[in-house]
């Protein structure tokens, strides 16, 4: 393997767009300034619900293997050149939502051996060596059996990666500013009427929320703006853009956020950063 860049950052996502609507200005930014950036994506989002309709028969592993391609092509977007499925692609299966049969699948991610799991996210973490791992709270950021578990999953694979040598130097996890939302959840009030949305999702809708002294960490990609929202379209199954809007497949509108928010919660820094590498020896 050729020698990797510096700075190293690893995001872990459930399903294929959960990378764009959280970090795509994020990654876009990080992968313009020359860092190496990979993302693990641990399910194909199999179950996810389609929004055009001439996509609408898509499902089961077909769907998985088109929203493999509009992960593809949203990478692309980012500049992003290392994305990985975790365990290879169909290894770990979308879940459905919270409360379905489908959480029961033997073979879907939520059934999965954390430790199994973790085992093989902790290869990854020790070929790429990051010194920043981004991912969800262990809420998931709205409850989602996947997100969950792509919490726990990472959360247990930064220990093992430890054990085995490689020291991740900052964990962040997710995060939305209430304050930053509400603004923003005001502003769409006012224009929602020129929107192709009929209506508005709510603040509860937005995955990780919180009050604003949890925030430890600001990104301001608002010049990789074009770049998220390209990323976002391709997930064309899924994701409905029109800017700085767009909506899921409710199709209720909600802000999309080209300034990014996360929470430290291992390593060292300061509330007010504005680099998730602030204070990483690049070396290690």
């Amino acid at each position: 393997m050729t020698e990797l860049p510096a700075r190293r950052l690893l995001l872990v996502h459930a399903h294929p767009d959960d990378e764009s609507i959280n970090n795509g200005a994020t990654m876009a930014k990080y992968t313009a300034e020359g860092a190496h950036v990979t993302l693990v994506t641990c399910t194909l989002g199999e179950r996810g619900e389609v929004i055009p309709p001439e996509l609408r028969h898509l499902t089961g592993p077909a769907l998985g293997a088109h929203r493999r391609g509009e992960l593809d092509a949203a990478l692309a977007a980012l500049g992003v050149t290392d994305g990985r499925l975790l365990g290879g692609a169909g290894r770990y299966g979308d879940s459905g939502m919270t409360g379905l049969a489908d959480n029961d699948d033997p073979g879907c991610f939520w059934q999965a051996d954390v430790d199994e799991a973790a085992g093989r996210l902790a290869e990854v973490i020790l070929e790429v060596r990051p010194q920043v791992v981004v991912t969800y709270d262990d809420n998931g950021g709205y409850g989602h059996p996947d997100h969950v578990q792509a919490h726990r999953v990472t959360m247990r694979a930064v220990d093992l990666a430890a054990e085995r040598g490689h020291r991740i130097a900052k964990v962040y996890w997710n995060r939305v500013p209430r304050t930053v939302a509400e603004a923003a959840f005001a502003r769409l009030q006012d224009e929602l009427a020129a929107l192709p949305f009929d209506k508005s999702a709510a603040l509860d809708d937005v995955p990780g929320v919180v009050d604003d002294e949890r925030i430890t960490t600001t990104i301001d990609g608002s010049a990789h703006g074009a770049a998220k929202a390209a990323a976002m379209r391709a997930h064309a199954t899924q994701i409905e853009v029109a800017e700085p809007y767009f909506a899921l497949s409710n199709e209720l509108a909600q802000p999309l956020f080209t300034t990014e928010y996360y929470e430290l919660v291992r390593g060292t820094g300061q509330r007010g950063e504005t680099d998730l590498f602030a204070g990483v020896e690049e070396a290690s």
